[in-house]
């Protein structure tokens, strides 16, 4: 009955990480109109030195792990290995795969790149309710705040201002979505997470008692 909690776990986490590098992989193609301050960053190392994007995306998404592993191992875990190669992967495959809507530089791209937000948001609420590990990114900044005591609302907001400053350096795509994403994405992320956590947690529960009940008939 553990193997059923962990599964269950493990898929809601992969079905997050599946929606939040689709929801990446959307903003993406309308980067003229301003993408997350990370993607920002990858979208610029991808143009000046090559690769991918998905491949600066899992570059960082080590460099970040390590640096939190040294300040603080608590918040690594299996699937934050597991986020800094999969988002990476699934962002390069859906942008292979070509499916997605590309800019037209009409007022539709505008209800693409939200759509891609909002998919965003609730790709994140979703693995982050599994309970299986922290992105690269929240691990590295609740390290930090850890560390340094500083809230991790300014945190957040002191390290996505220098990766934005980073990418927009860089030549990355800055543009007014860049700055009203978090509006967009915090309220659905949160909102997600909250109600999957509980979810996730309840089953799990259910699930223990069940396999407690069972041990004890048998004995």
């Amino acid at each position: 009955m553990f193997e059923l909690v962990h599964m269950l776990r493990w898929s809601v986490y992969l079905i997050g990480i599946m929606i939040f590098s689709l929801g990446i992989s959307i903003t993406i193609n309308m980067q003229h109109l301003g993408i997350h301050p990370w993607d920002v960053l990858n979208v610029a190392f991808y143009d000046k030195v090559g690769l991918s994007v998905g491949s600066w995306a899992i570059i960082i998404s080590f460099v970040l792990i390590v640096i939190s592993w040294i300040l603080d191992k608590s918040y690594i875990k299996l699937g934050t290995f597991l986020n800094a190669v999969l988002v990476g992967a699934f962002v390069d495959l859906y942008l292979w795969l070509g499916f997605l809507p590309t800019a037209s530089s009409t007022w539709m791209d505008i209800l693409v790149i939200i759509t891609g937000i909002v998919v965003m948001g609730i790709g994140g609420g979703f693995y982050n309710a599994a309970g299986v590990g922290s992105g690269p990114r929240d691990g590295f900044m609740l390290s930090i705040s850890d560390k340094t005591g500083a809230s991790i609302g300014k945190v957040r907001i002191i390290t996505e201002t220098t990766v934005l400053v980073l990418g927009l350096f860089l030549g990355g795509p800055v543009f007014i979505f860049t700055f009203i994403f978090t509006f967009i994405q915090s309220p659905l992320f949160q909102y997600t997470y909250l109600h999957m956590g509980r979810m996730v947690d309840r089953m799990d529960e259910s699930f223990r008692k069940k396999t407690v009940a069972d041990t004890s008939k048998i004995g």
